[in-house]
């Protein structure tokens, strides 16, 4: 059967894995009557909630005999790992673009690789039903990305198509308004070459994705670079210097039909398949033939810039809540991720029982986090940092810089901009963007971004958009001052008193309610001052047999303020770490004696 292998990729939330489905329901690979999820390829519990694709996941349709295998790829900057391997697996690209946003950062990014790679890309113009779409503009923002990331002429002649993904019609017509994605179908077969393989040639594919199945164990994906395999074929996997890792034999081959992962006898090059059997090759490994003895050379990952300390929670409440708080369960999953995931890099750290993890962002890294803790790991998180580097020519001290783009109502274009030269950004770009709206391009370092996302949120009034993206390293770019206030912390270790607390309000603001468990060191509040406030919120009120001649004040607190896992890791301080539990998300000092907190102060001013 012909075979056609792309990848969809576009910025996050412009309509892929909706796109997808369309494709599903019209070339028959559901039944009339078969009861399916909506964004179907997004079967992870974090994608459905989230509402963006986390993992690459691979799936295939038929359409008037020819099978074309689509792999669906995440459309955040934080999972560019992700992007970045898949892109070896396959000969064409369909480049999704929303007809209002236009071209994204993160469009930006995947469309650079794909292009490095040779692909030619085709558009589809998604979301043309849009009331506020302009589709001739984002045409030719598009031919200007292109000419920015230095295309050839083949890639610059890239054909086009108008689509609705939710409703399931494309068309060449801007003003077209229903039909069905046939000419979609049309220019995948037309556009997209078969893929050019050597059957005769010995068995040989790099693995590209790693998972773990309950009945298989490691099934290992890819795409068949050459020859054919069946299974129980013996094979072997040689590293990227050419040592071999392991021989075995093949016990089980799948391939992909619709969202299911099917067994086969055989499989051929140009195919995307799944084999199990092997206990220790992974990612980037060549599996082949055992008379291959040159591996097949891996596309080069972009390196993590942000790093996280990872250690047991060793707090007062400690294990009240997960099963698994002990430093080499912890080691264990973590190293299992990294090897699953190469955009993730795991390292010893001094301390025994805690590990530096290193990625590509906040998101990403919290990903992994909530993960773990819906496991039933109970972990102590430390304030994230950018990984510096020293320039190699001049011996300066380089950081991260990443490209932000935001999207404001004009009101508050003065308040965002003078929040980024706080942070050392540089703007490089300023347009209006629709009625009533600007578009503002940022250069900012890395660090200076942590923790900004809530406060942006607040100046926009909820209306702001920023998306950012990796840019590369430039030299640093001096100090950027934290957070403005200081944190209300407990001295105390007990249950949290309403009385207590409601005394608390009017010197800041409050992260946790009455009744809750509290302990010394804990933070449980924001001080409206600078400065850290030690206050006690056990105390009771004091009763007595005197009756008063007034009514008693009742207690109403306000609601407190409850973070969610990011806001929580942006949030801290350098001398505070996040206690992550499956039922609970607490902030804290790192150091929770207040006369040691006091010593390490004094130090670090003397400093």
């Amino acid at each position: 059967m012909p075979l056609r292998n792309i990848a969809i990729i576009a910025h996050v939330d412009h309509g892929k894995t909706t796109l997808v489905d369309a494709m599903f329901r019209q070339s028959g690979t559901y039944r009339s009557n078969q009861l399916i999820a909506e964004r179907a390829m997004d079967s992870n519990d974090q994608e459905r909630e989230r509402g963006i694709t986390i993992l690459s996941k691979c799936t295939s349709v038929e359409w008037r005999g020819t099978r074309i295998n689509i792999v669906d790829t995440p459309g955040h900057a934080d999972f560019g790992g992700e992007v970045e391997r898949i892109l070896k697996m396959v000969d064409g690209v369909v480049l999704l673009v929303d007809a209002a946003e236009g071209p994204m950062p993160q469009t930006k990014f995947v469309t650079g690789k794909a292009l490095a790679q040779g692909l030619r890309p085709m558009v589809v113009i998604n979301k043309i039903d849009r009331g506020d779409a302009r589709p001739d503009e984002v045409l030719n923002e598009i031919f200007d990305l292109f000419t920015a990331l230095e295309a050839n002429e083949e890639q610059l002649d890239f054909p086009y198509l108008y689509a609705a993904g939710r409703d399931g019609w494309a068309s060449e017509d801007a003003n077209a308004r229903g039909g069905d994605l046939t000419p979609l179908f049309e220019l995948l077969h037309r556009h997209v070459a078969a893929p050019t393989v050597d059957l005769d040639a010995p068995f040989a594919m790099i693995a590209t994705l790693l998972d773990a199945d309950p009945y298989l164990g490691r099934v290992l994906t890819g795409r068949v670079e050459a020859g054919r395999l069946s299974q129980n074929d013996t094979i072997r996997a040689l590293r990227g210097d050419g040592s071999v890792v392991e021989t075995a034999r093949v016990t089980k081959l799948l391939a992909f039909r619709g969202l299911d992962r099917v067994p086969v006898e055989t499989v051929s090059a140009g195919d995307i398949i799944a084999i199990a059997g092997l206990q220790h090759a992974t990612v980037a490994d060549t599996i082949a033939d055992p008379v291959v003895t040159v591996p097949i050379i891996a596309p080069p990952i972009d390196p993590p810039t942000l790093a996280m300390t990872f250690s047991i929670n060793d707090s007062p409440l400690a294990g009240r809540d997960g099963s698994k708080v002990q430093s080499r369960v912890i080691r264990t999953r973590l190293l299992a991720e990294a090897e699953g995931n190469v955009a993730i890099k795991v390292s010893e750290t001094g301390d025994k029982d805690a590990f530096e993890v290193a990625g590509r962002g906040e998101l990403q890294l919290g990903v992994l986090i909530e993960s773990m803790r819906r496991e039933g790991f109970e972990l102590t998180i430390g304030r994230p940092r950018v990984l510096y580097r020293q320039d190699p020519n001049s011996g300066k001290r380089t950081e991260p810089i990443e490209e932000v783009s935001i999207d404001v109502d004009n009101e508050f274009t003065g308040v965002v901009v003078e929040k980024m030269a706080e942070r050392k950004g540089e703007m490089t770009d300023m347009r209006p963007f629709g009625i009533g709206r600007t578009r503002i391009t940022f250069l900012a370092p890395s660090r200076g971004l942590i923790g900004y996302h809530g406060e942006f949120l607040t100046d926009t009034r909820g209306t702001g958009i920023m998306h950012r993206l990796y840019h590369g390293y430039a030299p640093y770019k001096g100090q950027i001052h934290g957070r403005h206030r200081g944190a209300i912390v407990s001295g105390e270790t007990g249950t949290a008193v309403p009385f207590a607390l409601w005394h608390l309000e009017e010197r800041g603001v409050l992260f946790i309610g009455g009744g809750e468990q509290v302990y010394g060191g804990m933070v449980i509040g924001e001080n409206a001052k600078p400065s850290d406030m030690e206050v006690n919120p056990l105390k009771a009120k004091q009763l007595t047999n005197i009756r008063a001649s007034g009514k008693d004040d009742a207690v109403r607190l306000t609601t407190p303020r409850r973070m969610t896992l990011e806001q929580a890791i942006a949030y801290i301080g350098d001398d505070e770490v996040v206690e992550v539990t499956p039922h609970h998300i607490r902030l804290r000092k790192a150091t929770l004696d207040p006369h040691q907190r006091k010593r390490e102060r004094r130090a670090a001013m003397a400093s």
